[in-house]
């Protein structure tokens, strides 16, 4: 299982950083491998909620399905991947100083052996890093622009 953990400093209380997080229909709008979300529950946040995710990356795309197993709001998001990979996540959001919070964004994900299996979780790790890196400046600029 492939362990992937991208952080920033996002120049925003953490209140403000949450309320664009919590958004799980907006992910879509700072993850660029985020194509489409479709939840599959009544519920659209908080423990409890599924939701199926359009992924794409390069030229594979694949519905990864989730459901949040942790919720502590203003703090953490916990989901469970269920689909073709399987694994955890989660989203954390603490203070750092000068108003500012850390947001903190840490996987464990098992790919299928079509996708390589270990090996392929190791590759595909190093550029899901850079893709969420990627994502991660993205919300920071979302947040810090004040669009919550």
């Amino acid at each position: 299982m492939g362990r992937i953990r991208v952080s920033t400093i996002i120049d925003a209380p953490p209140d403000q950083v949450w309320e664009e997080v919590r958004h799980v229909e907006r992910h879509v709008d700072w993850m660029a491998d985020a194509v489409e979300i479709r939840f599959t529950s009544p519920r659209r946040s908080g423990m409890g909620t599924t939701f199926d995710c359009l992924t794409k990356v390069g030229p594979i795309k694949l519905t990864d399905k989730m459901e949040i197993t942790d919720w502590r709001d203003g703090k953490l998001m916990g989901v469970r991947h269920v689909g073709l990979v399987t694994g955890t996540g989660r989203f954390t959001v603490t203070k750092a100083r000068g108003d500012r919070s850390r947001f903190t964004w840490d996987e464990r994900l098992r790919f299928p052996w079509w996708l390589g299996g270990p090996v392929g979780g190791v590759v595909g790790g190093r550029v899901m890093r850079q893709i969420w890196k990627r994502n991660l400046r993205v919300l920071k600029a979302l947040v810090e622009s004040g669009r919550s």
